[in-house]
């Protein structure tokens, strides 16, 4: 008995199978640092004068079954009554075939965005028919990987209006008032950074104004009537107006598509293709538009090109709009995707093809002529005359039929004045009609549903005006007719996860990105019911499940950064560098300065921070940096001196982007406010922070908090992500808000920059668990493991690969820098050469030249075992050696293993005439003769793929 009862449950605490090192092997690299203890290492980094003196409290940590019992607890406060609110969310049904294999299955679900794209085949494939998908039901000829939301969507339709727009006098974008609300919120708040008039108004009304740049139009409205939008679209094309639409995809499936009407841009959320509502969130929006605006287009497009071998292969298209390359210039923030989101979807019409699609659209449209049929039978007036899923009803006793509605647990639209609207979905049964008519009637319904419902068949009556309806196929691809087994469709799910690598098969070191352990106890809540069919505009009171969670989240994120306030709203960490920028822009305006509009940037910023700025109204304004990668302090003096009082902020990353703690960062602060301006610290290295120091500790305003990295929440393949913002005292009024929801604890009235009012709610319980299960002192020890492991991995490769930037005492932070151009210079193999051969010894590549040209930087997190990171330095330490091979002349520099690599099974296949061998060119490595990640494209052809776009699925003959 040598251990307290204490210390045995300490060995079976998360926090120890959440850091990978275990205690043997801390202290073997200790060691090698020439350190003892974690806690010597950290204050040997970490300058003193921001170090905590203890760790924050969020309580102790709990093990798996308790924090999840604990979270369960919690759920049950929420309330699951069925929702018709519509409003662009809707009950659905994720086939299980999907919800096993993808969205629970880590190798979906821990991928990274595919910016490598020898081992993303898998995932691009599937985004490839999404992108396909939303082609054929829109009417257009490029569609994108999707965006954050519907309402966000609609934003970045308005900036691109204006971007393609001939007229660049004209200020003003109109908005049919038919929108729904949340998105008319999130366009209002962009137009007011980007200096537009918003004009909402009837659709008959759209001509009538001048000066317009652009207007945006529901096919369907909010209230639940069917547009005819031809003579608008064309009268407005008339005026050179770019005309952008709002579309349902499951009325698409019935409806002629906008893009035959005319329409140049089509947006939408794709939530009801399988994915659940999620009290908001995430759902991948999807958007098209026609092919001569392209290079105009926000997000991100999957496009076909080909390999080194001239196969076709996939990849991300017109990576030129990549913000380290145009920073402000960029479309959008290349960040703002849901690929997960968009592969559920994708798959969901992969699974149901064009016949499955139609006949759930139909049936949804059945059961909406039902229900009004029933309706107006009993005396009930409607306020349209078509529709699709939604009726809006012209009532008196508004008040009685809501209570009644409360009492049979139904929500019903009950903002819109003397009426109430029922939206139907995918859910919806006969048994729901007849309730439906005994809630708003306050009577037993005499409706025949099977004897009318055959009477319509006999009738045979078009559910649309014949000039409504569409008569051209969709998804006639052969992808949309094949996989409608489920034994087809696990098949096919899991050939494309093989194509792809994932933290289920290997480390991936990427700098500024913390691929982190996505722990399975953290998953398991996303799916039960308490969370994922909450409607997000349910009364409050049915989501105090939610309620709790967000409040507690928010408490500890809290105690984490030092601030005063938390917004949950920012769905992506691009959206909340936008959100954060927004509050102290709004906050400056209510003191009287809207002269405030330059944004201090370091030149060793993430892209993202400049194309934010630009976003947020704000002029930017680079900083340079000294020798050591540290911001240039009398450059940053200068520049703010100049500002004046029209500096709004300085945005900063900490640890810096060049992988150190920079010593003077509470001085870049102190200068920023002696001139009036406001200090946004960027989030994204928060994992070399949590329980070591913090933002509101250095001496920050504001930041974003990226969930999806430091707070363990997985990155879905690019997306989802969820980026909170904090905020000190003097800025908390000014976060955004909503227009739908009121909840004054939590929520300002302010405009939002996302359509739900808590953003991506559903995936809060992963951080939420984190959290809960490693503790205070578990969260400090992770932050100090994360710097222990970079530490390891610059100590054991800087004789090879230079280490760039050091902190204090040749140190770094949680990532380091490796300088391949002396490498290039020596044995003229390329950093793009060492990340392609990588691929062949089973690693993803690591951040490859960012910050800085021809160098790769390496974020180990604390999750990788030392077995994980030795594996890494000998992959390496080999390639080194493969590149010394190359300078000696035992292979020529045109054909070696390097610029030859990745290489894929078919080669072996092949003749062989490379100068080295079969086994040397694919297994590289002792483990991998067990073990063999098989890359399906070798290297590919980036320019062929930026001269040929095409994004849409191949002929089955390529």
């Amino acid at each position: 008995m040598t251990e307290t009862l204490k210390q045995l449950e300490y060995r079976h605490a998360f926090v120890r199978r959440h850091i990978g090192p275990s205690d043997a092997q801390i202290s073997a690299m200790l060691n090698t640092l020439g350190v003892t203890t974690l806690d010597e290492l950290t204050r040997n980094i970490v300058p003193a004068d921001i170090a905590l003196r203890s760790a924050p409290h969020v309580g102790e940590g709990l093990q798996e079954h308790e924090a999840l019992n604990e979270l369960k607890a919690i759920a049950s406060r929420n309330q699951r009554y069925k929702s018709f609110i519509g409003m662009g969310y809707y009950g659905t049904l994720m086939p299980e075939v999907i919800r096993r294999n993808l969205l629970e299955n880590p190798g979906w679900y821990t991928a990274y965005t595919p910016y490598q794209p020898e081992v993303s085949q898998g995932r691009l494939e599937a985004l490839l028919n999404f992108q396909q998908l939303i082609i054929d039901l829109t009417g257009l000829p490029l569609a994108s990987a999707s965006l954050l939301d519907e309402a966000t969507a609609a934003a970045e339709a308005m900036a691109m209006a204006y971007r393609v727009c001939n007229d660049k006098t004209a200020h003003r974008f109109f908005v049919c008032r038919d929108v729904h609300p949340q998105i008319v919120d999130v366009v209002k708040t962009r137009a007011e950074t980007l200096g537009f008039e918003i004009v909402v108004d009837e659709l008959s009304h759209a001509v009538d104004h001048d000066a317009l740049f652009g207007a945006l139009l529901p096919l369907i409205g909010s209230e639940g009537n069917v547009y005819r939008l031809d003579a608008a679209i064309a009268t407005l094309k008339q005026r050179q107006i770019i005309t952008c639409v709002c579309a349902d995809p499951l009325a698409l499936v019935l409806l002629k598509s906008p893009g035959e009407l005319g329409a140049d841009i089509v947006l939408g959320s794709a939530q009801r293709l399988g994915v659940p509502m999620g009290y908001g969130g995430p759902h991948a929006a999807f958007f098209a538009c026609r092919d001569e605006y392209k290079r105009a287009m926000p997000g991100r497009i999957i496009g076909v090109s080909r390999d080194a071998a001239g196969h076709p292969a996939l990849r991300m298209a017109m990576q030129t709009r990549e913000q380290h390359i145009r920073r402000e210039k960029a479309n959008s923030n290349i960040c703002t995707s849901q690929v997960l989101l968009a592969v559920i979807a994708g798959m969901y019409a992969v699974y149901h093809g064009p016949q499955g699609l139609s006949r759930i659209a139909r049936r949804i449209h059945r059961l909406t002529t039902l229900l009004a049929i029933g309706l107006r039978q009993a005396g009930i007036s409607l306020r349209h005359q078509c529709w699709f899923d939604t009726l809006t009803l012209q009532v008196q006793d508004k008040t009685a039929i809501l209570k009644r509605a409360q009492r049979q647990q139904i929500n019903l639209r009950s903002d819109l004045p003397d009426a109430i609207g029922i939206s139907l979905d995918e859910t919806t049964t006969r048994e729901d009609i007849l309730t439906l008519i005994a809630v708003v009637t306050g009577q037993a319904p005499v409706l025949d549903i099977e004897a009318l419902d055959a009477e319509l068949v006999r009738n045979s009556e078009p559910p649309f005006p014949p000039a409504l309806l569409r008569n051209t196929p969709i998804l006639t691809h052969p992808v949309f007719q094949r996989y409608h087994s489920e034994t087809e469709m696990m098949r096919y799910l899991h050939k494309l996860e093989q194509k792809d690598l994932a933290l289920n098969q290997a480390m991936i070191p990427l700098g500024s990105c913390t691929m982190k352990l996505n722990a399975a106890a953290e998953m398991v809540p996303i799916t039960w019911p308490e969370f994922s069919e909450l409607h997000p505009f349910c009364p409050p009171e049915q989501a105090q499940g939610y309620q709790i969670l967000i409040d507690q989240l928010s408490q500890w994120l809290i105690a984490l950064s030092g601030y005063d306030a938390i917004c949950m709203q920012p769905n992506s960490g691009a959206q909340g560098e936008y959100a954060g920028l927004l509050t102290i822009r709004r906050y400056q305006h209510s003191c009287q300065q809207p002269q405030r509009h330059i944004c201090l940037i370091p030149a060793s910023a993430h892209g993202t921070n400049p194309a934010s700025a630009h976003m947020a109204g704000m002029t930017v304004v680079v900083v340079s940096c000294d020798r050591h990668g540290n911001i240039d302090l009398a450059d940053l003096e200068k520049k703010a001196a100049q500002a004046g009082d029209t500096l709004s902020c300085v945005m900063v990353t900490y640890p810096s982007t060049h992988g150190v703690y920079e010593e003077n960062i509470r001085r870049v602060c102190q200068i920023v406010h002696q001139y009036g301006g406001q200090v946004y610290l960027d989030g994204a290295n928060m994992n070399a922070q949590v329980g070591l120091t913090s933002p509101g500790t250095i001496g920050a305003d504001v930041s974003h908090f990226n969930l999806h990295k430091t707070f363990s929440i997985p990155h879905g393949g690019g997306g989802p992500g969820v980026g909170p913002i904090g905020v000190k005292a003097h800025l908390a009024d000014f976060v955004p808000g909503h227009c739908v929801v009121s909840d004054a604890k939590r929520l300002t009235r302010l405009g939002a920059v996302s359509a739900a009012p808590f953003g991506s709610a559903s995936i809060l319980p992963i951080s939420w668990m984190y959290i809960r299960m490693m503790g205070s002192q578990g969260l400090k020890r992770a932050s100090q493991v994360a710097i222990l492991n970079a530490n390891y991995i610059a100590r054991c490769l800087n004789d090879l690969f230079p280490v760039l930037y050091y902190g204090r005492d040749g140190y770094v932070a949680h990532e380091c820098i490796l300088d391949i151009r002396p490498l290039k210079e020596r044995y003229g193999i390329s950093e793009m050469d060492v990340a392609k051969r990588l691929i062949d010894y089973g690693f993803h590549a690591p951040t490859m030249s960012f910050p800085v040209a021809g160098t790769l930087m390496v974020e180990p997190t604390e999750s990788e075992s030392l077995e994980e990171l030795d594996r890494f330095i000998a992959a390496m330490r080999s390639i080194y050696d493969e590149a010394k091979s190359v300078a000696n002349g035992e292979w020529t520099l045109l054909d070696n293993p390097l610029v030859n690599a990745p290489h894929t099974q078919q080669e072996l296949t092949e003749e062989w005439t490379h100068p080295y061998s079969r086994k040397l060119a694919v297994f590289p490595a002792p483990h991998q003769a067990t073990s063999k990640y098989w890359p399906t494209v070798k290297r590919l052809d980036d320019v062929y793929g930026d001269r040929h776009l095409c994004c849409g699925c191949l002929p089955p003959d390529d």
